[in-house]
């Protein structure tokens, strides 16, 4: 038992012992290793060899069992944890592992315990890290002991997540019949009024559109409500939402409510936010840095010309074939001149942002899900807490303002523990606007290497399609010019479309 301990701090220090013990045992032996310790079992060798091959064996048994359980939790001990663990109750726990939930993320297995305790919590986590099940669970397990109509609210900035966190609700809380209403601009008022005319348990909205309904809407109040949530906290204070969040915290029971406040990223404006709202609350962070990327995301730069974004691009996507990407851009002009470029190169892309209409952006983002197509171009519309699975790599074709928003565009890869990558482009205008980001993030970020005549071969081929692009967004542009579409542009959003990004 002592060699045995000894070899397993051995492997902890290092991966390459380990293997060069394997090596030596392989040595004359079949590559496989699963029939060499069978092999070596059955043959008549000195009982020490005999005992260190099963050792080894019994090692790397282990080894993969832990890898099957969750791969990028940094300790042995968090991979053991289960939500049982947490003090979750039996139903939910089986609703997470029907979502294939199997282990807690480090945020759900910091503050659900708080949560459940009645304690107010600011989560401050990297966006991926499993958010929404940490507010969600603690909520539907108190309601699960008193049901009430009205018993939580969770503000979303936008109208995407505000959908996305709805869906997760009604998922986790399917077992216990939990009944969700989702209030958002852009959707008829009158068909929202009737579906918090029966009452829901859960209120997820945007800021704007609940406050027309507190207003509006005959019969609905909430001071009854026991739970309120802020996800994106920071984006819900970036879209200027402060004075409405002022109104809707004056109509709110102060006494017997807890909150919850969850964001990527701290700001002076959350922690005032956070005063205003929450009642000596505990603060759960994963990470010491207030820009917080995931370990497993592997974040790279290309330095380029401007003029040969575009043929960069090309090169980047045709080695990725078949990977969900998302590139990201800073206009929706350039959003849909990328999509058609890519269009008539033979790419399945599709566009998002928000200049398309509700019910557009819903679809586009679930043919995106539903893999039938396998790129989505985006404006930052997309870049907030939307949960995509399995997106393989962020580009970042025009790199973001600043860096809080670069943190939540690279976080829609490597997603729930999977590893991902994100590549930004850096032109010849865009150095001063990367190194801030670099500081921002605290490390310097590998420049991805790309051959120039690579990258140049297709020139003839892009070109092309370029003259396709540029000709198709002349017809789009003259198309609106005819409907009058440019006249209101200089006209300030109304309340209804605040929870719209302008990209």
């Amino acid at each position: 038992m002592p060699a045995f301990k000894k070899r397993k701090i051995d492997t902890s220090s290092g991966s390459e012992g380990h293997s060069a013990q394997k090596s030596k045992l392989t040595k004359d032996s079949v590559r496989p290793p699963k029939p060499i310790v069978k092999a070596l079992a059955k043959s008549a060798q000195p009982p020490p060899e005999s005992d260190s091959s099963e050792d080894d064996a019994e090692e790397e048994s282990e080894n993969v069992a832990e890898e099957q359980g969750q791969g990028t939790t940094d300790t042995q001990e968090a991979a053991k944890k289960t939500f049982a663990d947490l003090g979750v109750r039996e139903e939910l726990c089986e609703a997470c592992a029907n979502l294939k939930f199997t282990n807690p993320t480090p945020i759900q297995e910091q503050s659900i315990p708080i949560a459940l305790q009645g304690r107010d919590v600011i989560g401050l986590a990297e966006t991926g890290s499993g958010k929404t099940a940490a507010f969600v669970l603690p909520i539907l397990q108190t309601l699960m002991e008193k049901p009430q109509p009205l018993f939580g609210l969770v503000l979303a900035p936008t109208r995407e997540l505000a959908y996305q966190i709805s869906q997760q609700v009604e998922a986790l809380g399917s077992i216990i019949n939990v009944k969700c209403a989702t209030l958002v601009g852009g959707m008829d008022m009158v068909q929202q009024a009737i579906a918090l005319s029966k009452r829901p348990h859960i209120v997820v909205a945007t800021p704007g559109r609940l406050l027309d309904h507190l207003e509006n809407t005959k019969g609905f109040s909430l001071k009854h409500l026991k739970y309120l949530v802020m996800d994106e906290a920071d984006r819900l204070l970036d879209l200027d939402f402060g004075p409405i969040l002022d109104k809707i915290l004056k109509v709110l029971p102060r006494e017997g409510r807890h909150t919850y406040l969850f964001s990527a990223t701290m700001s002076t404006k959350v922690e005032n936010l956070q005063r205003a709202a929450l009642h000596n609350p505990v603060r759960v962070s994963i990470s010491s840095s207030s820009h917080q990327v995931v370990s497993t995301l592997m974040q790279r730069y290309i330095f380029l010309p401007h003029k040969h974004k575009d043929l960069y691009l090309i090169h980047i996507l045709n080695d990725a074939i078949g990977h969900p990407t998302i590139i990201f851009t800073r206009t929706v002009n350039e959003t849909q001149r990328i999509a058609i470029l890519l269009r008539t190169l033979g790419f399945g892309a599709i566009p998002i942002h928000g200049q398309l209409s509700q019910s557009s952006r819903l679809g586009a983002l679930q043919k995106f899900k539903s893999r039938a197509r396998d790129i989505l171009v985006a404006t930052d519309v997309a870049a907030r807490g939307l949960d995509i699975p399995s997106v393989d790599l962020v580009i970042n074709f025009d790199l973001p303002p600043d860096s809080k928003t670069y943190v939540h565009r690279v976080g829609r890869t490597a997603r729930a523990g999977k590893s991902g990558k994100a590549i930004s482009f850096v032109t010849q205008y865009d150095v001063e606007i990367w190194l801030r980001t670099e500081t921002a993030l605290g490390k310097k970020i590998e420049e991805e290497v790309v051959p120039k005549d690579e990258a140049m071969v297709l020139a003839e081929r892009v070109g092309e399609a370029q003259r396709v692009a540029v000709k198709e967004m002349k017809e789009i542009h003259d198309k609106r010019g005819r409907r009058g579409g440019a006249g209101g542009a200089g006209r300030r959003r109304g309340r209804d479309e605040m929870d719209q990004d302008e990209g």
